[in-house]
């Protein structure tokens, strides 16, 4: 208990003597300096310490008056309340798929021996893609063609003896069932010539198939097989990929809240769509409505929309991603300001209005929609008023502004002006006062940052300083720090 007791009062005794020495600086400092060696930088500092105690007296203080040195105008910008048609718009992320595709393949079995395309070539519907070796083929439609004159001769024959069968059964040289015999084997041939003929259409099909034929109009893609392969039905791949990307389409998902909004909007017309860059800016391209789905995602409470696009700048590609931007309804005449001059406290939203006696005035106002750039106003402001969108870091209601063109006087750092645009301080108009302050703090700047061979520096710096001090108070005035911007 003892022990303790002794350190308590040891530590007791050591703060006491750390803050007598703190206290009692001013007058120690100057000697040690002195004593030290730093001559130069005495001066300086006396005068420092006794316009830091002048400024301690006034109950503030050089860097507290640095903070709030600015009085007079502030510097705003200010735009003015407007009416403008304000498109609505849906967005959407959006997959880009072509109008039609199709991979070719082959039909019937056999050798590549001709391409008739070059990859990424624009072809017609009709245009020949490829040949197969159809010399198989041919001979089985030939066989086909020989059978049916084969059968059309012995059609012939059984047609003459049903003729001589009849007349002998009028001559009663022959028998009625000779007749009906030979008239069975008359119908027999004629079903086997509908037989050879249907015969010959299948062999002149199947021999059609070695000529590949584009299906529809389109690009082709990167080629599968090369001349020489050999190519079947069964084949995955196919020979090309044939896609139709004038016009294309784009299938992107709006949510589910938004679908009577929109089907309300189609029944009155076909509406438009814009494919966006991935900046949200720049425009791609435009089309139509096509098509909403007929039920909605039930995993992620979305409804897949269909839009066509004409592509003739082939800025689409199928595959890809875009942001698609659906126009539901154009606000006519509505009041709008820039987005940058609505703020929000915690009563809601609020512009700040210039009056006529360059003074802003705080106004509540009902936001209908907004986005980037504007913000449709419903209420709390009318055309005609001004309101301030830049430089609300020390901005009350009633402060008097200044209406700046250059929009960094109107930054929150920036000092305020009077007429000439110049600075004004609070303290002193002449700037001596806030100079006298920043020399204050100098020298404690300059004696922390010494160490090793940092008298030389000292010396220099004070030297330095000291001339600038002569010189006029204004630069020193304006390295105060400014105050932080809040909105």
């Amino acid at each position: 208990m003892a022990r303790t007791f002794r350190v308590v009062v040891w530590l007791a005794v050591i703060g006491a003597v750390g803050y007598g020495a703190y206290a009692t600086r001013d007058r120690w400092l100057g000697p040690a300096e002195r004593l030290l060696g730093y001559q130069n930088a005495a001066a300086p500092a006396e005068q420092a310490q006794g316009e830091r105690r002048g400024g301690q007296g006034q109950g503030g203080g050089g860097r507290r008056r640095s903070m709030s040195q600015f009085s007079g105008p502030i510097p705003v910008l200010a735009a003015d309340v407007a009416t403008a048609d304000v498109p609505v718009y849906i967005d959407g992320v959006g997959l880009v798929k072509a109008l039609n595709t199709v991979t070719v393949r082959a039909q019937i079995s056999g050798k590549i021996v001709e391409i008739d395309f070059e990859e990424g070539q624009d072809i017609k519907k009709g245009d020949v893609i490829a040949r197969i070796d159809d010399g198989v083929y041919k001979a089985q439609r030939d066989q086909a063609v020989a059978k049916k004159a084969q059968d059309e001769a012995l059609l012939a024959g059984a047609q003459r003896d049903l003729a001589r069968f009849q007349l002998m059964v009028k001559s009663a040289s022959g028998t009625q069932q000779q007749v009906d015999t030979q008239m069975s084997l008359v119908a027999q041939y004629t079903a086997q010539i509908q037989v050879d003929v249907a015969a010959i259409e299948s062999a002149q099909a199947t021999l059609d198939y070695t000529t590949i034929k584009a299906p529809i109009d389109g690009r082709t893609g990167i080629r599968n097989v090369d001349v020489g392969n050999l190519v079947s039905s069964s084949d995955a791949t196919g020979i090309v990929t044939l896609s139709q990307i004038q016009p294309i389409s784009v299938l992107f998902s709006i949510p589910q809240q938004q679908l009577a909004r929109v089907n309300a909007a189609s029944a009155a017309g076909t509406l438009s769509v814009q494919a966006m860059a991935s900046d949200g800016q720049t425009v791609i391209d435009n089309g139509t409505l096509g098509v909403v789905d007929n039920q909605v995602d039930p995993t992620t409470g979305t409804v897949k929309l269909k839009a066509n696009f004409p592509n003739e700048k082939l800025a689409l590609w199928p595959g890809a991603f875009v942001n698609a931007r659906l126009l539901v309804e154009t606000l006519k005449g509505v009041t709008v300001i820039p987005s940058a001059a609505v703020q929000r406290g915690p009563n809601g939203t609020f512009v700040y209005v210039i009056n006529q006696g360059q003074t802003v005035a705080m106004k509540p106002v009902k936001v209908r929609q907004q986005d980037d750039t504007l913000a449709v106003i419903a209420e709390g402001i009318s055309p005609g008023d001004k309101v301030v969108t830049t430089g609300f870091a020390r901005l009350q209601d009633g402060s008097k502004v200044q209406i700046s063109t250059n929009p960094d006087q109107a930054s929150p750092g920036a000092p305020a002006t009077d007429d000439q645009g110049q600075p004004v301080a609070e303290n002193d108009p002449q700037n001596g006062g806030s100079g006298s302050a920043n020399a204050a703090e100098r020298p404690h700047r300059r004696h922390n940052g010494q160490n090793g061979n940092g008298g030389h520096r000292g010396q220099h710096a004070a030297g330095t300083e000291q001339g600038a001090d002569t010189s006029g108070g204004s630069a020193s005035g304006n390295s105060s720090a400014a105050p932080t911007q809040q909105q």
